[in-house]
């Protein structure tokens, strides 16, 4: 939960310096927006899928350390995939909150 708080703050310091910018710098402040709102997304995602896997419901067949590590691997990796191919819309919806015009 640390994490998404400090990762919120840093979207919103974005969006501040994106709003104070001057001149023909827009572009380069919205793409750095944009990555964060992605960022933001595949943190998120990872947590869900995270928070998912801490509530089975039985015994995992497969149990052990390595398959641990491995889950955590391919989640992270299903989570930036699917914030890259926007997916789930969340990074959409905070660009579209965080860039609106000064």
């Amino acid at each position: 939960m640390t994490q998404m708080i400090g990762i919120g703050a840093g979207i919103g310091g974005l969006a501040q310096q994106g709003a104070q910018a001057a001149g023909g710098a827009g572009s380069t402040d919205r793409e750095t927006l944009e990555k964060a709102a992605r960022g933001f997304e595949a943190v998120f995602v990872r947590q869900l899928l995270s928070t998912m896997r801490k509530a089975s419901l039985g015994e995992d067949i497969a149990g052990g350390g390595g398959v641990e590590q491995f889950r955590e691997l391919s989640d992270a990796n299903l989570a930036n995939g699917l914030a890259s191919q926007h997916s789930l819309g969340i990074a959409d919806l905070i660009l579209k909150q965080l860039d609106k015009p000064a």
